[in-house]
């Protein structure tokens, strides 16, 4: 028998060799069948969201039997931004629409009603409605009449009436609150507070409290009163302060206020703010990462912790010993290894509605029974998704240049050999944004086809406190960039990755990212790919700086002077990007229009390094249609495999 002397490098290209030849894009391009689910309060029903190819909409079903008995939907590219039980019967809808795959959905300011049997669909405020189609409530957002309008307390005790927040910029960008009627939309004027663009907070009794806002500075301001007939006066004001506060909502009793609070250095902590006295107390903050978002009782009114997104997605309690965090705990023990969150209770606490998911599991719903601690599964976002066969992704911290912990997730194929080809994927955004623990569907693909796959916080990302946010201001191309080179540095160090064959890639900031490291970073990388990415800083700045004035005074301080910015985009950088590029944008993406992919191809062009390309005219920020999607996603691994020695689309 003849023995082989095999090194890592072998071996990893043996175990390329010997990995799955094709990758099967369906899982993954396949959107999640559910979205949110909630029971209503009597346990009677469930409300919940349903992807189509084209829309996101509202169904009503009956427990008992499954059957659908209700339905709510907009036009093609709507979203349901949120809903909510608003009584025992009734469901109010919030709309939005969704112009991309990457792009957030925008909530058009329309709230509408529908009863859990189906019956008087009526738009409460907003533009216009369609209800030609007897099948299904239509709804049209397209109307010209701007008048938004966010849901901010359901008004437990109170069920013909919900508090609402509306604006009209056109108007006037003062925002107001009125109760309003959840059948037939009639309004009464609560309460106004001196700010623009105004968010409110109430306490138990529906009494508004707090009102957070900016002005044109971009400066926040938090005001406080102690009931509807008291003055505001000022608790916080960041251009003094240097920190933002915003309200998480009051103690059963009314009396103490919890806050998220920014810190000076590290992450935002939770305070208890009692208004009598001003007095302050620290009540939650993790070593880490910025809480996540405020977790409440079964009143769904009154916060007893937060969840946090740290190595892993993990609850924390005011208080330990409490109910619920005892709840907590026994539905972590029912599944563990996975992130456990309730997500809607029926009014007597019998039934809690509970989402499991994981680094592996995009999600399942369960019923949870807390009289006889007995669990059902009752809804999956993709039941296709089998977690025993994801890839897992584990918490990495890597050091910067100059010292400042910057932490990210890795994803290595399973069974994968070190000295693997490696795809670094700085995430979008920039600022505010951090990838997570949470399941990534395109991090999973890359990694079916052999990939390690490396996401890297770096400064500038949200999670990690106010401190590390603003050391990533104006460092477009400069720290941000050296936090990805170095991490990149880190995966080959630690030998992670095989030198030769690394590629950057990424989406809108992330594809801007891709771009910088080629120029920068010639011998790191073996090739970029950039999906709907800004490459001209200075057409940015410019149509920014042209929409609204708070967006230019945005843009000086995070993007930086105008002069400042040819040096930094890669569109006057081409002659430094030798290695093979791959671009993609949608005609009508108005967050990264077309133009700068335009751009940055010609101006390779010119400089002898012609990239591929995939333009689709009738996309946005990411692409949305199914046949676009898996053409662009088969180009990627086409590209990345000829280039990194990868798996390819079926």
């Amino acid at each position: 028998m003849k023995f082989h002397n095999w090194t890592a490098a072998s071996l990893a290209l043996c175990w390329m060799a010997c990995a799955s030849a094709q990758v099967d894009l369906d899982r993954y391009l396949k959107p999640d069948t559910y979205g949110e689910v909630k029971i209503s309060p009597t346990g009677e029903y469930y409300a919940l969201t349903l992807n189509l190819p084209d829309r996101q909409v509202l169904l009503i079903q009956r427990r008992a039997d499954g059957k659908v008995t209700g339905k709510a939907a907009g036009r093609e590219n709507s979203q349901i931004a949120d809903f909510w039980w608003v009584n025992d019967h009734r469901v109010v809808v919030a709309m939005a629409e969704k112009y991309g795959a990457l792009e957030q959905p925008l909530q058009t300011g329309e709230l509408h009603g529908v009863n859990a049997d189906g019956s008087d669909p009526k738009l409460l405020i907003g533009a216009t409605r369609d209800d030609r189609k007897s099948d299904a409530y239509v709804i049209d957002i397209s109307g010209s009449t701007y008048q938004f309008a966010e849901l901010i307390d359901t008004l437990p005790t109170d069920p013909q009436n919900v508090l609402v927040a509306i604006s009209n910029y056109s108007v006037n960008p003062i925002t107001r609150v009125e109760r309003m009627n959840v059948d037939n939309g009639r309004l009464t004027e609560v309460a106004t507070a001196p700010l623009q663009r105004a968010s409110f907070a109430t306490d138990g009794n529906g009494a508004v409290r707090f009102a957070e806002g900016k002005d044109r500075d971009n400066f926040s301001r938090l005001l406080y009163r102690d009931s509807d007939a008291s003055d505001w006066r000022v608790v916080n004001d960041e251009r003094s302060s240097q920190r933002l506060e915003w309200p998480l909502g009051f103690s059963a009793d009314g009396k103490t206020a919890f806050l998220q609070v920014q810190q000076d250095a590290g992450p935002d902590a939770i305070v208890a703010f009692e208004p009598g006295t001003d007095k302050r107390t620290q009540v939650l903050r993790d070593k880490r990462v910025d809480p996540d978002f405020a977790l409440f009782a079964t009143d769904g009114l009154t916060p007893v912790g937060a969840n946090f997104v740290a190595d892993r997605r993990y609850s924390a309690f005011f208080d330990d010993k409490g109910p619920d965090a005892a709840l907590q705990r026994k539905l972590e023990a029912a599944f563990p290894g996975n992130s456990v969150l309730v997500t809607s209770s029926t009014r007597d606490g019998a039934l809690a509605l509970v989402m499991v998911s994981s680094d592996t599991n995009p999600g399942d719903f369960y019923l949870f029974d807390t009289r006889t601690n007995t669990a059902s599964g009752v809804f999956s976002r993709r039941l296709w998704i089998d977690p025993a066969k994801m890839a897992s992704s584990q918490s990495v911290d890597i050091t910067a240049r100059d010292g400042l912990r910057l932490h990210g997730f890795l994803t290595l194929p399973k069974g994968a050999p070190s000295g693997l080809p490696m795809v670094v994927i700085p995430h979008g955004g920039p600022f505010g944004i951090a990838d997570t623990w949470d399941f990534n569907g395109e991090a999973q693909l890359l990694a079916e086809a052999g990939y390690a796959v490396l996401r890297v916080n770096f400064r500038g990302s949200g999670n990690y406190g106010r401190s590390f946010l603003h050391a990533g201001a104006q460092q477009w191309g400069g720290r941000m960039q050296d936090d990805v080179t170095d991490a990149t540095r880190w995966a080959i160090t630690q030998g992670i990755a095989d030198p030769k064959r690394i590629c950057l890639y990424g989406a809108s900031y992330g594809a801007y990212a891709a771009m910088m490291g080629l120029a920068r970073e010639p011998a790191l990388y073996r090739c970029g790919a950039g999906y709907v990415g800004v490459y001209d800083l200075a057409m940015m700045y410019r149509d920014d700086a042209r929409r609204a004035a708070y967006l230019k005074t945005w843009a000086n301080e995070w993007l930086g002077s105008p002069e400042t910015l040819a040096a930094v985009s890669p569109v006057k950088l081409a002659d430094k990007i030798t290695q093979p590029v791959f671009l993609a944008a949608g005609g009508k993406d108005r967050r990264a229009p077309i133009e700068h992919s335009k751009r940055l191809e010609k101006a390779l062009k010119a400089a002898g390094n012609a990239p591929e390309t995939l333009y689709v005219q009738t996309e946005g920020h990411g692409f949305y249609a199914e046949a676009n999607r898996r053409a662009y996603y088969a180009k990627l691994l086409d590209f990345l495999g000829r280039n990194l020695g990868g798996a390819k689309a079926k």
